[in-house]
C-alpha cells in the first residue's frame, strides 16, 4: 500500500493549505489531490509528484518515504 496519500495529507495539513488551494498552486486538478488523499490513486506520476512537491516546498521523497 502507498504511502504518498498519507505522507501528502500530512504535509498539507502541516502547512495549513487546503486541497483547492495546493491544487492550484501546484497545476493539478483538485479532482487528483482528492484522489491521492484517498489512496484511489496510488501510482501518480513523477511529473505529478513534482509538481506538489514544489508547491509543499519539500522534496519528491519526503512524499514517497
Amino acid at each position: 500500500m502507498s504511502k504518498i496519500g498519507k505522507n501528502l495529507k500530512k504535509l498539507r495539513e502541516q502547512k495549513s493549505i487546503s486541497q483547492d488551494r495546493l491544487s492550484k498552486q501546484a497545476d493539478i486538478s483538485l479532482n487528483t489531490i482528492a484522489k491521492l488523499e484517498l489512496e484511489e490513486n496510488p501510482n501518480p506520476t513523477i511529473e505529478t509528484l513534482q509538481k506538489i512537491a514544489k508547491a509543499l516546498e519539500v522534496g519528491v521523497d519526503d512524499l514517497i518515504k
